[in-house]
């Protein structure tokens, strides 16, 4: 599954206003409320198995990119939210680098595969320097959205 066909603008915060961990997965799980995408009942239910996550170890796969998920018996669907952090995040990356961007997805219980597939596809996107670049300068949603859809420039094609 695509990051792209997750997402609308109303999932993209532009300028995440925490500056440490937990509070800016707070920050992301409001969004997704807000958005009407996640059911305000299981706010806190998330939160607690994003935090259990955590706990076991930081999501922060370095170059300034983390992505917080959990599952959740009670969605029937993936959901998705982007933060991009204008200071940097201490997420404990593996990296010590500050976070920038902030990926978080929930997953349903009864979809483990998917949890793999998503969670790689998310990594690998976000390891391409030019989309990481890109994506710090956009300046809006729908800006940020056009990216994430756009397939990535090959090597030939960034001097070009």
């Amino acid at each position: 599954m695509k990051l792209i066909q997750l997402l609308s603008p109303s999932q993209i915060l532009l300028d995440l206003q925490a500056v440490e961990r937990w509070p800016a997965i707070v920050e992301l799980v409001d969004t997704l409320v807000s958005a009407g995408k996640l059911a305000a009942e299981l706010r806190d239910e998330v939160l607690e198995a994003l935090k259990t996550r955590e706990d076991l170890v930081s999501t922060g796969i370095g170059s300034g990119v983390a992505i917080p998920h959990a599952f959740s018996e009670r969605i029937d669907q993936v959901v998705a939210v982007v933060g991009r952090s204008m200071s940097g995040i201490d997420f404990e990356a593996l990296d010590q680098i500050p976070v920038t961007f902030v990926i978080l997805f929930i997953v349903p219980q009864t979809n483990y595969h998917l949890h793999l597939h998503t969670l790689s596809a998310i990594a690998k996107m976000f390891n391409n320097s030019e989309i990481r670049r890109r994506l710090a300068a956009a300046e809006t949603a729908e800006d940020i959205l056009s990216i994430l859809e756009a397939k990535p420039p090959g090597p030939a094609a960034v001097g070009a």
